[in-house]
C-alpha cells in the first residue's frame, strides 16, 4: 500500500507488471516468521503474502491471522520474487493452503492449479468492483477474491492551470496541448515517467481510444486504425519537449508534481495523500483523456486477490477461512485498503461508506474507478504484454511506426490466443 518512498514490493507493482514473472524455477527464500498466528483451533492452514513495503502492513495480516477462530493460520511473508516463488510452489506439496496473488493466471487456472472460489462470493457478487473481478473469472468461474483496488490517475495543479488559461483536459488531443500550453522555463507540462510513459501506460491509450487489449471472445480488441492514432500521439508528447524526463523520482513518485516541476502528472492514487499534505486543495485528479469519436476515459486498476493452491490437503477449510477474511471480515477489509497506504476496497459498499474516501480527489478516484476502469484481462499473457510493451517502447521513444509495429504485435497476440484456446480444448478448462 504505497505511500511516499515507496518500496517496489508494494500493490503499485501490479498495475505494471500485470503479473510479474510466473515461470517456474527454484524456491526463493523463505519468508519472515512462519510460525503459528492463528488463535482458533483446528487444521494449520498457511498463508503467503509478498512482502510489502508499507510499515505495518505485515503487523496488520498477523493481527487478522490471529483472530481467526477455526484454524492455525501460519503467515509467510515473504521478500524476493514472490510471483516467481509461488508459481513454482503450487507445482509442489510443500506451497500455501492461501496465497495472495496477481492473478490467478490464465495457465494456473487451465493447470488445475487453483481452486474454484465462486460458492464463496454468492449474494455479493455484485458488490464487488467488477473491474477487478472480472479478469478473477474464467467460465463464469471465480478463481481468486479480489483484497483492495490499485489505480493510476492524471493529477493536474488547479493554479498552474488558471494561471495558463487551460482547462483540465477531456481528450488526448486536449492533453497534447495542455502540456504545451502549460510548459516554461521551469515547470515541464506533463510527466508521465522518465521514459515518457512507455512503462507505465500499457494499454491505457487502447481504453481511451475505445478499443481494448482482448475482447470478451477472447479476440484482439485492438486490430483498428484507432490504435495507432492513439499511439502515435503519445509520440508527439515525447518529441514537442512538453514532457518533464528525467526527473528525480519515476512516475510513481509524486515529488516531481508536488515540487512544481511539471502541471499534471500521470502517477497512483496512493500518492494523493502526500499531494493533499503538500498542496492541500490546489490538485485535482481525472481519468486518462479519451481519443476519438468512439474513445471513452480511462482508468487501469489492479487487485491482488486471495487464492487457494490445488494441493492443499486443506481446501475446504482453506476456503472457509478465505470466506471469513475477504468476504465476511469488512472491518479488516477497510482497514487493510486505508490504514497502511491509500486504496480503495474491492467492495462497492465499503468504498462508497469509507471516511477518506467521501470528499474532494478522493471521492473522485473512487468515482472513476468504478465508472471508467479497466484491468488488464485474463487472457492477457505475459508474451502477449512483453510483445505489445516492448513496441509501446519503440514508438514512443524511438519513432517507430505504430501501424507496423501493432500489426506484429497483433500477429503475437493471435498465437497466444489460440495456445490458451487450444490448451482449453484438452484440459477442459
Amino acid at each position: 500500500m504505497p505511500g511516499p518512498s515507496v518500496s517496489p514490493l508494494s500493490r503499485r507493482g501490479l498495475l505494471t507488471t500485470g503479473g510479474g514473472l510466473l515461470a517456474a524455477g527454484a524456491l526463493a527464500a523463505c519468508g519472515s516468521n512462519t510460525g503459528r498466528e492463528g488463535g482458533g483451533s483446528g487444521e494449520q492452514l498457511s498463508h503467503w503474502y509478498h512482502q510489502y513495503g508499507e510499515d505495518g502492513t505485515e503487523q496488520a495480516v498477523r493481527r487478522y491471522a490471529k483472530a481467526y477462530p477455526d484454524a492455525q493460520i501460519r503467515v509467510q511473508w515473504r521478500p524476493g520474487n514472490y510471483d516467481q516463488q509461488t508459481a513454482a510452489a503450487l507445482l509442489t506439496d510443500s506451497g500455501p493452503d492461501v496465497f495472495e496473488v496477481n492473478g490467478p493466471t490464465i495457465d494456473q487456472i487451465q493447470g488445475g492449479q487453483v481452486v474454484d472460489l465462486t460458492s464463496l462470493i454468492d449474494g455479493v457478487r455484485e458488490d464487488f468492483n467488477q473491474a477487478v473481478l472480472e479478469p478473477k473469472t474464467y467460465r463464469d468461474k471465480i478463481w481468486g477474491i479480489p483484497q483492495v483496488i490499485d489505480t493510476q490517475l492524471l493529477y493536474y495543479r488547479k493554479s498552474l492551470l488558471k494561471d495558463a488559461g487551460v482547462t483540465p483536459p477531456r481528450t488526448l488531443d486536449e492533453l497534447v496541448d495542455a502540456a504545451g500550453e502549460l510548459t516554461t522555463k521551469k515547470t515541464k507540462g506533463l510527466f508521465l515517467g522518465n521514459d515518457g510513459g512507455a512503462g507505465v501506460l500499457g494499454g491505457v491509450p487502447l481504453h481511451a481510444a475505445g478499443l481494448s487489449l482482448v475482447t470478451k471472445d477472447g479476440k484482439v480488441g485492438f486490430d483498428d486504425p484507432a490504435a495507432a492514432r492513439a499511439l502515435g500521439k503519445l509520440r508527439t508528447l515525447y518529441t514537442d519537449k512538453s514532457l518533464l524526463l528525467g526527473a528525480p523520482a519515476d512516475w510513481s513518485d509524486p515529488s516531481a508534481f508536488v515540487q512544481g516541476l511539471t502541471a499534471m502528472q500521470w502517477t497512483g492514487l496512493w500518492a494523493l495523500p502526500q499531494v493533499k499534505k503538500q498542496l492541500g486543495d490546489d490538485f485535482g485528479v481525472l481519468a486518462f483523456p479519451k481519443d476519438g469519436t468512439d474513445g471513452q476515459p480511462a482508468v487501469p486498476v489492479g487487485a491482488y486477490a486471495a487464492a487457494v493452491s490445488a494441493r492443499s490437503a486443506h481446501k475446504t477449510q482453506a476456503k472457509d477461512y478465505v470466506r471469513w477474511l475477504w468476504i465476511e471480515k469488512t472491518s479488516y477489509q477497510e482497514d487493510f485498503a486505508l490504514s497502511y497506504g491509500f486504496h480503495i476496497p474491492a467492495r462497492l459498499s465499503l468504498a462508497k461508506k469509507a471516511e477518506r474516501l467521501r470528499e474532494g480527489p478522493a471521492a473522485d478516484a473512487v468515482r472513476l474507478a468504478t465508472d471508467n476502469g479497466h484491468a488488464e484481462p485474463l487472457l492477457w499473457t505475459s508474451r502477449s504484454r512483453t510483445a505489445y510493451q516492448d513496441a509501446l517502447n519503440r514508438i514512443i521513444k524511438n519513432g517507430a511506426n505504430p501501424e507496423k509495429e501493432l500489426r506484429a504485435v497483433i500477429r503475437e497476440v493471435e498465437r497466444e490466443l489460440a495456445r490458451v484456446a487450444k490448451r482449453k480444448n484438452r484440459s477442459g478448462n
